[in-house]
Order: C-alpha cells, then sequence, then structure tokens
C-alpha cells in the first residue's frame, strides 16, 4: 500500500531523516518507533508531504507521490493525524470533521456548508466512536482525549486507504487508550491500512503486524513485535546511554 523509498529530510547539517527505505502493507499495522528525536514525525511529515523530502521517493498504491500536493495526495486516499490536535477555532466537533470532507471539484463550492450526506456520515463516524454527545460541542471546548477522538473522526472523513496516526495515545488516560486501541482494530479489520507512530509500547506490540525502528534518522530494525522486541540494535537504541553509565559506575 505504502512504499518509501531512500527518504532524506535533511536541515542543513542536520539529518533529521537519512535514506530511510519501508513498505507498509495492504491491510496491516505497521508500527513506526524510536526514541525522541529519531526523525519518526519527520518521516511522517514527507510521506504525507507536509513538509518537502530533500531526496527520496512515497509510492502510494503504486503511485508516485512525493511530488504532489497534500490534498492530492488525501484525495488517492492517504490521511494523517499530528501529534497535536489542529482543530478549526469556533467551530462545533461536526463542523471540525465535516471540514475534512473531500472536494470533489469546483461544484461543491455552490453546495451548501454542511450536506444532509456530510451530516449523517459524520454522525455514522461519531457513533462509531462512541462521541455523538459532543457532536455539537465548540472544539476548543474538548478535553484533551476527545480532541484525540475527534482527530480520528475527522481523518476516516476522507474516506482512507490508508492513515498515519501520530501518537494517538498520547496523554491521554487509561481508559480512553484502551478505547483508542480497539477502534483502532476495528478500522483494521474492515480493510483500513495503518501506518502509526507511538511511544507507548505496549500499545505497538498489542496492534502491529509488523514494526520499523528509527535511530538517528535511519531505520535500524524492522520485523514483528517479537523480533524487534529481541533485537540487539533497538536495545543499544532504546537504553544503550543508560546501560553504559550504569557499566561505568
Amino acid at each position: 500500500m505504502l512504499e518509501v523509498k531512500g527518504l532524506c529530510k535533511y536541515f542543513g547539517g542536520i539529518r533529521a531523516v537519512d535514506d530511510c527505505t519501508f513498505t507498509a502493507e495492504e491491510g496491516q499495522i505497521t508500527a513506526l518507533i524510536g526514541p525522541n528525536g529519531a526523525g519518526k514525525t519527520t518521516a511522517f511529515n514527507c510521506v504525507s508531504r507536509t513538509m518537502m523530502p530533500t531526496r527520496g521517493e512515497v509510492w502510494l498504491d503504486g503511485r508516485r507521490i512525493d511530488r504532489l500536493r497534500p490534498h492530492k495526495i488525501t484525495g488517492m486516499g492517504l490521511s494523517r493525524t499530528f501529534q497535536i490536535s489542529r482543530n478549526l477555532a469556533d467551530m462545533t466537533v461536526l463542523e471540525n470533521v465535516i471540514a475534512q470532507a473531500q472536494v470533489r471539484g469546483w461544484r461543491d463550492l455552490f453546495r451548501p456548508a454542511m450536506s444532509a450526506a456530510e451530516i449523517d456520515k459524520a454522525m455514522g463516524i461519531l457513533d462509531f466512536l462512541g462521541i455523538t454527545r459532543i457532536a455539537h460541542e465548540d472544539g476548543s471546548n474538548l478535553s484533551y482525549g476527545q480532541k484525540k477522538l475527534m482527530d480520528l473522526a475527522a481523518l476516516l472523513m476522507s474516506d482512507p486507504k490508508i492513515i498515519l496516526l501520530d501518537e494517538p495515545a498520547g496523554g491521554v488516560n487509561l481508559s480512553l487508550l484502551e478505547e483508542i486501541i480497539g477502534h483502532i482494530r476495528k478500522l483494521n479489520e474492515a480493510g483500513l491500512t495503518v501506518l502509526i507512530v507511538e511511544h507507548n509500547m505496549d500499545l505497538i506490540m498489542r496492534l502491529s503486524h509488523k514494526v520499523v525502528v528509527m535511530a538517528q534518522g535511519a531505520i535500524i530494525a524492522e520485523g514483528t513485535p517479537e523480533e524487534v522486541r529481541a533485537d540487539p540494535a533497538v536495545l543499544d537504541a532504546y537504553l544503550g546511554s543508560t546501560l553504559d553509565e550504569e557499566e561505568a559506575a
């Protein structure tokens, strides 16, 4: 579904993403993990074209997308969330979700801001996520966890084939974490491909079919959750500095 080839993103002399190559298979949940500063979110930004890559290629379902504008990529079936909610100020949850609906052409400019079909579709998504009760709540009044769920609802409004989730569980309580895990699993079981960046290793090990590990901008390991958990290079990337300090002491 998604193929990343030799992806690079440089900021002057800093190689935030350095020659990364990996795939996200259709119908699977692929996790992109690594310590802070590994380049995971920068890679996400380049894949979704919210940031121009320095070099490399990104292919979606057999078509190259790294030269396209973000809205074109969304129209082809790739949508993403961000670490920090980007809800539109002074709009309700329902309005925020409908704002993510695909624009099919210039004729859409002459339609009502929210058509009956869009309202029905958005309410169905909110019902799936269990948050219809906040449909008419101002987006700025939501809790952090509710904003995460609203972002997920908005993501689904564009009928994606693959979704990129950037730390969907970050900062949420354990109860909501279980809800989010359940929603992601149900979406995947319905056929949606998922690429996820997340620091919560329990979530990653429970959900993922494949795990790709980044460190210092490069891919250092790839495999099943069990294989990655036992990989010495991964253990060193996460724990190496701590182990070195203990040995020195």
